[in-house]
């Protein structure tokens, strides 16, 4: 699932391409995702693109919102005037724009559209009024999130409160890192390379994680969630930007996806996999205690 140097990235882009332009018609293809208000929509202008963890508000003049959930495969592509380079889709872009897989078309002025793909059906979309989302069930129930972007405005994960998280849970810590009602934003990926990087065991008790581990572990997620968004962001599955490329992290990862490949930083041992709690995790048997 896309987590948030992903959904960061794409906001960046849709804030781009959609402030200013103006719903027209909103043509929804598949009954699952219908909008019941649609057509309250129609005529509003796009004011702005917020993200709460690894979901999206795009934000309109009617003082409503349009809040978006990717989910697995879910995408957004734009196609229009605000797009100045247009590059081929990628590959992931199953069947293209409008495909078997475009669920919602957002027919906009000046001839730009935004279509809403997803192959697995799994995300959602959902209008809101605006000052409402944060309480919208799924935003409210989300923990502080790491506060990696220059113009973040949401709950911060302070390092006292992830000292507290980890101390009162005797999970395995890469479980704690991903629930999203603790921490918001992190998911497999860089929850894998943040253990990686502070050198932590990822089964290892939360509440056994030393202080001077916890600073480490602290400051490896903020930095491995950076460099996410410096590549804008990891194209494992499906993800994709809005101008309809891929992200490069999986190119840089530390340790997700290196399976049986040496160790960065002993350059000795090789990564090993397991599965915890249902998903796919990495670690250095040398390097992670």
């Amino acid at each position: 699932m896309p987590e948030l140097p992903e959904v960061e990235t794409i906001r960046l882009q849709l804030e781009k391409f959609l402030v200013g332009h103006r719903i027209e018609k909103i043509e929804v293809k598949n009954p699952r995702y219908e909008i019941p208000q649609k057509d309250n929509l129609l005529g509003s202008e796009f004011i702005g693109v917020r993200r709460f963890a690894k979901v999206l508000s795009l934000d309109l003049s009617n003082k409503h919102s349009i809040v978006v959930h990717i989910k697995l495969t879910g995408q957004l592509i734009y196609r229009g005037p605000n797009l100045k380079e247009v590059a081929a889709l990628s590959k992931k872009v199953v069947g293209g724009v409008p495909g078997a897989h475009t669920h919602i078309i957002f027919y906009l002025d000046r001839g730009g559209v935004l279509y809403y793909n997803d192959i697995r059906r799994f995300g959602w979309v959902r209008v809101v009024g605006s000052d409402q989302v944060v309480k919208e069930g799924f935003i409210s129930k989300l923990g502080p999130e790491p506060a990696v972007t220059d113009n973040f405005t949401g709950r911060a994960l302070t390092f006292e409160d992830f000292k507290k998280i980890l101390s009162r849970t005797k999970r395995a810590i890469k479980v704690v890192l991903m629930d999203q009602t603790k921490i918001g934003g992190v998911g497999n990926i860089y929850a894998n390379d943040a253990l990686w990087l502070a050198k932590i065991d990822p089964k290892r008790p939360a509440d056994k994680i030393t202080e001077k581990e916890t600073e480490e572990l602290y400051d490896s997620i903020n930095k491995v969630l950076r460099t996410g968004l410096k590549y804008g962001g990891a194209s494992e599955l499906a993800f994709v930007t809005p101008d309809g490329r891929e992200g490069k992290y999986q190119e840089h990862s530390l340790v997700y996806g290196r399976e049986n490949m040496p160790c960065k930083r002993c350059h000795t041992a090789k990564i090993k996999k397991y599965f915890l709690s249902g998903r796919g995790t990495y670690f250095c048997p040398a390097c992670q205690k």
